[in-house]
């Protein structure tokens, strides 16, 4: 019996593995595949030879990209908007979550409040409304068109709510006896306590706000104020070479597609958070609260 539980435990553990193997290979496939066509030429891209490594080698579609007078500006302000995004997100999300997550003793209308903030999960006034109000606060054509509508993430704020509601009541108590206020508590326990939730709600509001171009696309009058997916999304739809010469721009054309530049808008738009989830990712696997109550 004891033989038989080992194999099946074996196999179990070997179909997990195998089942864990297979979703990894299917996320990151079509990445390297992305990668390939991005740094092949047109024609190989175009004639399907391209699989997992790049053919005829070359980096037209990224110079096509990068040579772009906009771009470093759209990259700019793309930058700008994550520096000044995610910690308003953060400090929005968790002084909304705080509360959220007491006692209806301690908070008497905090269901009404929870119930409230799904509601706003559910339905949405639309683009006109929204369109509107930020026409009327004046802030269209500026960087805080792009933060300040979104600037509380309502799924963050459910995910921080929970979050805090699983952390042992005795660790409130201990502080509140001890002579601990609310900021002293949120502060110096709560924020400690909660580096896994708050690294992933870092890494939801960074991929958003990196990957944003609609907004951009309706807030901002000028080109100039394009964050970078906005301007990269110009580029895909309407790949301009007029502005080239007639030799360069016979030239370009031959090892520039708009396969290859998709690929390449793709790459880069991806490159940012790929490097940035390696030092977030550890905070995954820690335990909430582990050694912070003993009996």
């Amino acid at each position: 019996m004891v033989e038989d539980r080992t194999w099946l435990s074996r196999s179990a553990s070997t179909a997990i593995y195998v089942i864990l193997i297979a979703l990894s290979l299917l996320c990151i496939l079509p990445l390297i595949h992305i990668w390939a066509i991005s740094f092949s030429s047109n024609q190989a891209a175009s004639s399907g030879f391209v699989t997992l490594w790049p053919v005829d080698f070359t980096m037209d579609a990224y110079r096509f990209v990068l040579d772009k007078p906009d771009f470093i500006r759209s990259l700019g302000v793309t930058v700008q908007r994550v520096l000044l995004g995610v910690p308003i997100n953060l400090l929005l999300t968790i002084l909304m979550a705080y509360p959220l997550s007491k006692d209806p003793r301690v908070f008497p209308w905090r269901t009404a409040y929870v119930w409230f903030v799904v509601f706003t999960m559910l339905f949405h006034g639309g683009l006109i409304p929204l369109y509107m109000t930020v026409r009327e606060t004046g802030i269209m054509n500026t960087i805080w068109a792009l933060i300040l509508p979104g600037a509380v993430p309502v799924f963050n704020v459910v995910l921080m709510l929970n979050f805090f509601r699983q952390l042992p009541k005795e660790l409130e108590e201990a502080a509140f006896m001890d002579g601990a206020g609310h900021w002293t508590m949120l502060s110096r326990i709560m924020i400690p306590l909660s580096l896994p939730a708050l690294a992933t709600i870092t890494l939801f509001s960074t991929v958003g706000h990196w990957n944003a171009w609609f907004d951009g696309m309706i807030f901002m009058k000028s080109p100039e104020h394009y964050p970078l997916q906005t301007f990269l999304r110009t580029i895909i739809i309407k790949l301009d070479f007029t502005a080239l010469g007639n030799e360069d721009a016979l030239r370009e054309a031959e090892t520039i597609s708009e396969r290859t530049t998709r690929a390449a808008q793709i790459f880069l738009g991806s490159l940012p958070i790929l490097l940035v989830y390696p030092f977030l990712q550890k905070y995954f696997m820690k335990g909430i609260v582990l050694g912070s109550v003993k009996e």
